[in-house]
This record gives C-alpha cells, structure tokens and sequence, in this order.
C-alpha cells in the first residue's frame, strides 16, 4: 500500500498541488478504506478534502493499489 508521500508525490506532478494529508485519509474514509489510529487527532475531521479535489485523489489511490 502506498504511504500517504507517495500519494502526494504522485499528485503534485500529475495535477500541480500537493493533497494535504488529512485530505488524503478523508478520501480513504470515504472509499472505506481502514484507517490507523493518528495520534494528533481526538473526535471528528475538522478538515475534509475540497469535492473538486477528491477525484484527483480518487485516481491516485487507483494508480498506486491502494482502490
């Protein structure tokens, strides 16, 4: 499985940004993927990844095996 960096690397040349991190395990909960307990997070997301951002997450998680 890809780490969240891989992720990102894959993004910043493909569409010219680089996902932040809580977007990328919002985009894992919303495909249902499992995620690991993070140690700087207590309750719910207080930031949740842009709609026009998801699918270029989306195809990222395609690309690397992860959906």
């Amino acid at each position: 499985m890809a780490t969240y960096r891989e992720i990102q690397r894959w993004v910043k040349p493909e569409y010219g940004f680089v996902p932040k991190t809580c977007w990328i395990a919002h985009c894992k909960e919303l495909m249902g993927i499992p995620l690991r307990a993070a140690w700087n997070r207590s309750g719910e997301r207080q930031e949740t990844c842009p709609n026009e951002k998801r699918a270029m997450l989306f195809a990222a998680f395609r690309n690397s095996g992860i959906a």
